[in-house]
């Protein structure tokens, strides 16, 4: 175990004693020292406080007032067009969602009122940090998007497949997002956040790191949209018929199971389709088959919030679904791709302030801040107010109102009036019975900025996920804060990152202390709250202990040529097929094989284009006469090597296995397998829904 240095200690106290202080919650606050500038408005007004948001006491709402707050959002917002400065690379489709059963006693939402009921819905999926063009297989957050076209306006469930977020105050989302992004003076690195700048901020923002455990880990790098999870991060409200309040927590849970790949995987699959993404999403709606979330619910009382060991208005913090298990209310469906890719993905605008009657806000700073922000997002993106009038946005409900005119108005209000009150008896009517009310809950405390002491313990949860992972996903985690931090070139910010990590977990430090090549540990970071060491692991936090246990909606790859058993390759596709899996067939050119019973056979890849990254399991059935054509080939050797590194399983014909010594997969294990007959086909096919043989992994080349 590498030694705590003095040295190293003092050059972090250094840094933190001249240039840093820490508020009440914990927050960083860097103050302007004796000849710095002092940091202002674009008016020149000097700031005070550039952290915290201005607020009704240190839990309440934001303040419409708070003009630093609103030119640094509005700065952001507008800062590049046409694409959206974050989440700019998306993919969406078109589905509905059923409700299970009514939700009245919680909730005066329309659409959750009777069982059996569909709503039509539009779904984005997003990467945050890359440009448009960017690859799919970011190490990054994805964006999942939920747009429900309700009986009573649209309902926009804006969230990520990670349940918390980097920041707890929106007024420091344009910093973040600004660290992330390619660095200014050289506009690279692009969708990586392995460099300086962004580590530099993490660094310097303690928040951060429950954040920072999610997004090195696996949950990062998904295989695919269908099998990962969403979530609303926020706490909202259901708000029912008596204006009663319960606080909700949504969670999108996907039928098929969760999974991920690996990070020498995801590369590669950048390499060899950067629309892997896409693809699988385009491929698995076109066949019918129908990617499917449940949409689950955790309901708690203002009791429970108050009693909670940590504060429920916290964005960086969960609800173990332990402590509050999660209800299933209904399920989304995706069944039809877009017409035009432009006119739906690219045009749909999402606003988390799009609510129907009977969904509220709580007052989380950094949901309150999104939702003022937006509107001005959309505007500068789609070009005028009149955003609302295309189809992809506009509600499929009835909806009036007295807005006129602007760039591209396609409707404008008809008769002589075009305001209210008026004496002509025109025009639409507010509501007091059905029109939307905001729960009138009891607000009271000073203007401030100021962040409450309840969201200062940044450490706790951050630990807790870690230890809720497996061995391999905790392995994975340490390497990908290894790689990231090795592409940072200032010392200073590796040491700064290890210091953090000690207050994690001390075993991941010296992993990750050891993999930069720190000789000497650095002190634990100063921490605001002393991280708890005795929360319990929480099983939901692991994909691979919440994997399908199926092969359903997955694809088998299989290396073919000329002569490859036609019983055999007969009986695999019909045994992956009947566990509603794909096949794939990649031979050495893609006009096909025949097989050994004289039956053409045509390829979905060449050999070239279809590497084993592609697929979650992969079987080589070569005809022994064309074995030697496959030994010249570095791609089918690679077709080997990579789905045993990336502990794969493997099916093979006894001809083949000259190829996998090529390969040099020698160590034969449990996840390789013999296919000799109908009963070994059967027995491997069997075992795909496990998807990976983690046992394998240690003994790799990829550690």
């Amino acid at each position: 175990m590498p030694r705590k240095s003095s040295k190293a200690a003092n050059d972090l106290a250094t840094i933190h004693d001249q240039k840093l202080h820490r508020g009440k919650g914990g927050e960083l606050h860097q103050f302007a020292e004796e000849g710095r500038d002092v940091l202002t408005t674009a008016q020149g007004a000097p700031i005070d406080d550039d952290q915290n948001t201005l607020r009704v006491g240190a839990r309440g709402p934001a303040l419409i007032e708070d003009f630093h707050f609103r030119e640094k959002i509005f700065h952001f917002d507008h800062e590049r067009i046409p694409e959206r400065v974050v989440h700019a690379r998306g993919y969406g489709a078109h589905g509905f969602f059923e409700t299970y059963e009514s939700l009245s006693q919680y909730t005066r939402a329309d659409f959750l009122q009777r069982a059996g009921e569909k709503t039509p819905a539009f779904v984005r999926f997003s990467t945050v940090a890359g440009s448009k063009g960017s690859f799919d297989l970011a190490r990054d957050v994805r964006g999942f998007a939920v747009k429900l076209y309700t009986r009573e306006g649209n309902w926009d469930l804006v969230g990520n497949n990670i349940p918390v977020f980097f920041i707890q105050d929106a007024i420091k989302f344009p910093d973040v997002i600004h660290a992330v992004k390619p660095e200014p003076d050289r506009e690279f690195p692009q969708a990586q956040s392995a460099h300086d700048n962004f580590w530099d901020f993490i660094s310097l923002t303690p928040e951060s790191m429950h954040m920072i455990m999610w997004v090195m880990s696996d949950r990062a790098i998904p295989r695919s949209f269908r099998f990962m999870e969403g979530f609303g991060v926020h706490t909202f409200r259901f708000v029912n018929a008596n204006d009663e309040s319960t606080f909700v927590k949504f969670h999108w849970k996907p039928k098929l199971g969760l999974q991920s790949v690996v990070w020498n995987e995801a590369v590669k699959i950048n390499g060899a389709d950067p629309d892997f993404h896409r693809r699988d999403l385009w491929e698995a709606i076109q066949s019918g088959n129908f990617p499917e979330w449940e949409l689950c619910v955790q309901l708690f009382d203002q009791t429970f919030a108050d009693s909670f060991d940590f504060d429920v208005l916290d964005p960086t913090k969960i609800i173990p679904e332990e402590v509050i298990p999660v209800q299933p209310i209904g399920r989304l469906v995706l069944d039809r791709m877009p017409d035009n890719f432009f006119a739906d993905t690219e045009q749909v605008a999402f606003m988390t302030q799009n609510v129907p009657p009977g969904i509220g806000f709580s007052n989380d700073p950094l949901l309150q801040g999104r939702n003022f922000s937006y509107l001005d997002t959309q505007l500068k993106r789609l070009g005028s107010t009149n955003f609302t009038h295309l189809p992809i946005n506009a509600p499929k409900c009835p909806f009036h109102n007295f807005q006129q005119d602007g760039h591209m108005a396609m409707r404008n209000p008809t008769g002589r009036a075009n305001y209210q009150p008026n004496s002509w008896g025109e025009g639409p009517r507010e509501s007091p019975v059905s029109g939307y009310r905001h729960f009138p809950s009891e607000e009271a405390g000073q203007k401030v900025r100021l962040r409450p002491e309840s969201f200062a313990d940044h450490y706790s949860q951050a630990r807790q996920f870690y230890i809720s992972q497996t061995p391999p996903e905790r392995r994975h985690i340490a390497m990908a804060l290894t790689f990231e931090l090795s592409k940072v070139a200032t010392p200073a910010i590796r040491e700064r990152m290890v210091a953090h990590l000690l207050n994690i977990d001390e075993s991941l430090a010296n992993k990750v202390a050891s993999g930069l090549g720190i000789g000497e540990l650095p002190q634990p970071a100063d921490a605001a709250v002393a991280p708890r060491q005795d929360l319990e692991p929480s099983p939901a936090l692991s994909i691979i202990e919440n994997g399908p246990k199926r092969f359903e909606g997955r694809k088998l790859g299989v290396l073919v040529t000329d002569g490859s058993e036609a019983a055999l390759v007969k009986a695999l596709t019909s045994a992956v097929e009947a566990e509603k899996g794909v096949v794939e067939y990649i031979a050495p050119k893609v006009g096909g094989v025949t097989l050994s019973d004289g039956t053409m056979l045509a390829a979905h890849q060449m050999i070239d284009g279809g590497p084993s990254v592609l697929y979650d399991a992969v079987a080589v059935l070569a005809g022994a006469d064309f074995v030697p054509d496959l030994l010249a080939e570095a791609t089918a050797r690679d077709f080997v090597a990579d789905a045993f590194a990336h502990c794969k399983f493997i099916g093979y014909a006894t001809a083949a296995l000259p190829l996998f010594a090529k390969a040099g997969v020698e160590d034969m294990d449990e996840g390789v397998v013999e296919l000799g007959g109908e009963e070994a086909v059967q027995a491997f096919v069997g075992k795909l829904g496990e998807l990976r043989v983690w046992a394998r992994e240690p003994s790799t080349k990829l550690q």
